[in-house]
């Protein structure tokens, strides 16, 4: 079969290197490199060259069980990574990391303050009610983050300086939304990423040589069927074939499209939306969020003992988006005389002369709505002669591409 698919993101490279080996692939990609969030930046410095990814970056022996399989298919190595968070204040008076007990007490007063002390003590005590959360009643499901620590009386503390920066930071998302962000969705993610207890915590790693590494070897079976720089206008499906009409006007005839974009594209795309579609992918929004690779680092934390791998910045006035750091030179293990950084939605924060590239990214919006629809996928994917993949339809993570390409590529009879 002549099979189109949009996006060049993990979830279409995914599908599109399983069927390319029976069927006719092609891959349309509105962008100038295939991957997606898998964008690994090559940087050449006086006497070194680094490659410092700044999308996609880790993933861990637990949680990753398809993409790790993934890996091993192609011969791809992969190493181990740092992984440790940190909230900053923008004075730099609030700093503590979950590095050591040094890093967690980096400012010395923390160790007279009874609200620090407070906040500290409050974890154990978070993780069991969490742990009890995971086994209510299914009518919990639509209790929110913010209702459900209100119901428990954290302290303002815990709740501003503690969570709220850990599940922005992990979403990408504007703190903001912790308002209608579920909380049983919260609870089973740090549940199986090991956050709910002190032993036990998955390994955490990063491919070697930037995660491009494993785009390269995914692709180089049908890297002459990619096309990018080649956006879609519109899709229109008939009783025997679907229509790809380009930006440019030009239309090509399929038996069969995957759509592998975002959830709010993917709509856009559908010149001919059925009524389920236009619900399901209505449903679940992305939010855009500016990152920028740069070498400032006035972005980490002010103590060096606070410096961790994911630097979260608590600001006076707080932006609709998530503020985070993200040190590069400790999750890739770059040996480096730069301090590499990625940080989000700060541009303005950033020296000008330090900034290497500024990229666009978008990551999906949890609410009770969006999980809703999570569980309605077989209502509009594989009808039609119309595929759907994407993070979204999991937790938002490159697991969830990959598991997601893998379901469209399996209704073809392919699997990895």
């Amino acid at each position: 079969m002549r099979i189109a698919i949009i996006g060049a993101g993990v979830s279409g490279l995914t599908a599109a290197y399983l069927l390319h080996r029976e069927h006719e692939v092609t891959v349309f990609e509105a962008g100038d490199h295939a991957g997606g969030h898998t964008n690994t930046i090559r940087v050449d410095t006086a006497h070194e060259t680094h490659h410092v990814d700044t999308g996609f970056i880790v993933f861990n022996d637990r949680n990753y069980p398809n993409f790790e399989r993934l890996l091993a298919q192609l011969g791809v190595a992969w190493q181990p990574s740092n992984m440790s968070f940190s909230v900053s204040d923008e004075q730099g008076s609030f700093e503590y990391a979950s590095t050591s007990l040094s890093g967690l007490y980096a400012n010395r007063r923390h160790l007279g303050s009874l609200a620090f002390q407070r906040m500290v003590a409050e974890v154990p005590r978070f993780q069991r009610a969490a742990r009890r959360l995971l086994e209510a009643d299914a009518e919990h499901e639509h209790l929110s983050l913010r209702e459900w620590l209100a119901a428990h009386r954290f302290s303002t503390h815990f709740v501003e300086r503690l969570i709220v920066p850990q599940v922005s930071a992990v979403w990408s998302a504007d703190p903001r939304q912790m308002w209608s962000f579920p909380a049983s969705f919260m609870a089973r993610f740090f549940a199986n990423h090991g956050m709910l207890g002190l032993r036990n915590r998955p390994q955490w790693r990063t491919v070697s040589g930037g995660s491009a590494r494993y785009v390269e070897a995914l692709t180089a079976g049908f890297a002459g069927r990619i096309q990018l720089r080649t956006p879609v206008r519109e899709v229109l499906r008939g009783e025997e074939l679907v229509t790809v009409t380009l930006a440019n006007g030009e239309s090509q005839r399929f038996d069969q499209i995957v759509i592998a974009t975002h959830s709010d594209q993917a709509l856009a795309l559908l010149g001919d939306a059925s009524e389920a579609e236009r619900r399901l992918l209505g449903a679940i929004p992305y939010q855009l969020n500016e990152a920028v690779l740069h070498t400032d680092v006035r972005l980490l934390p002010r103590r060096r003992q606070a410096w961790a791998s994911w630097n979260y910045h608590l600001l006076q006035e707080p932006r609709p988006a998530s503020t985070v750091t993200y040190h590069m030179n400790r999750l890739q293990s770059l040996r480096a005389s730069e301090q590499f950084c990625v940080t989000l939605n700060l541009s303005d924060r950033i020296d000008p002369r330090r900034i290497l590239r500024t990229i666009q990214y978008a990551h999906p919006v949890y609410t009770p709505a969006a999980l809703a629809t999570q569980r309605e996928f077989a209502q509009i994917s594989g009808v039609g002669r119309t595929h759907f993949c994407g993070a979204y339809w999991g937790w938002g993570f490159h697991e969830d591409g990959v598991v997601s390409g893998l379901r469209v590529a399996e209704h073809f009879g392919a699997r990895l």
